[in-house]
Order: structure tokens, then sequence, then C-alpha cells
């Protein structure tokens, strides 16, 4: 009797229960919790995932697939909308280059957005761009030992060559 009521709730569970959610463009595993589900989504973080969660009233430790179509829709506008609600020191594009507003960049619009600021450093020829050319580093880190590509590189001694024999 125990098992076949076991069995009806599985059911129940499996008919609205989905393993996977797809959020601004990307696909989220449902059997996650919700904040580390959300972090799935490039361009948000520990941080501001708590603040989305927070914001649509989900209990944070609920697992992502299990939620309804509706919240699943409001944090989807949450996470579109961030940069309307979030301090600006959150925000991850502060003064846009071109437009100079503040925008919350995220989904494969953060690859597009890095490439283009890349390109631009390197067409105007400015140092960062011209390390980003090369292959340098670009933030002032040490490069003399650290950060070494290719074959091991290292101190090599000179062979000495071997002392003649001398013949008598």
């Amino acid at each position: 009797m125990a098992e076949a009521k076991k069995t009806t709730t599985e059911e129940k569970k499996d008919d609205d229960f989905r393993y996977i959610i797809r959020m601004v463009n990307t696909d989220i595993d449902g059997e996650k919790p919700t904040v580390v589900g959300l972090q799935s989504i490039k361009g948000v973080g520990k941080r501001v995932a708590e603040i989305i969660v927070r914001k649509a009233g989900v209990d944070r430790m609920q697992k992502i697939g299990s939620l309804d179509e509706a919240k699943v829709h409001e944090m989807t506008e949450l996470i579109s909308t961030y940069a309307d609600y979030a301090p600006n020191w959150v925000i991850n594009r502060q003064s846009d280059y071109e437009t100079g507003e503040d925008q919350h960049i995220t989904g494969t619009d953060l690859d597009i957005v890095l490439k283009d600021d890349i390109n631009r450093l390197k067409m105007i020829r400015c140092y960062r761009g011209v390390r980003h050319d090369t292959g340098h580093k670009v933030r002032g880190q040490r490069t003399r030992s650290n950060g070494r590509k290719g074959l091991t590189l290292g101190v090599s001694k000179v062979k000495q060559p071997a002392p003649a024999k001398k013949e008598a």
C-alpha cells in the first residue's frame, strides 16, 4: 500500500518538474538549487543571483526545475532589467563606450562585447591593445619567470667539450 502511494507522488513530481530550464538563451539543469542554477548564466554571478532570487521571492534552495512557468518568466525579466534596479557598482558594464549608459550584459552578448572592446583597443594601438595583440600579459604582471608557454623553459647549461686525450 505504501509503495503504491509513493509511486503516484513520484509520478506527480515528474509531471510538473522540468529537468532543463531555458533562461536568457541558456540551458539550466533543473536539479540545481535556484541560486546555483542562475549562476550558470554567463554574466550572473553569486551576488547577482542572490539579488534576483530575493527580488522574485523564491526560496534560494528550492530546485529550479520545480518553479512554475510564471516564476521563471519573472526571473528572466529581472535578469534582463537588472541594471534598472541594481546599484551602479554591481553592474558589469558601467558607462558603455558607445552609448554612455549603464548596462548589465548577459549571455552571448557578453562575449561579443568583450571581443569588440579588445578589437577596438588593438585598432587604436594603445598599450593594452598591443599587449593583447602580441599575446603578452595585459595587467602589469611580471613576465620574467611566470606565464611561460611552449616547451619547458629554464636555465640550460652549455656543455663543455670533453678535453682531448693526448697520444703518447
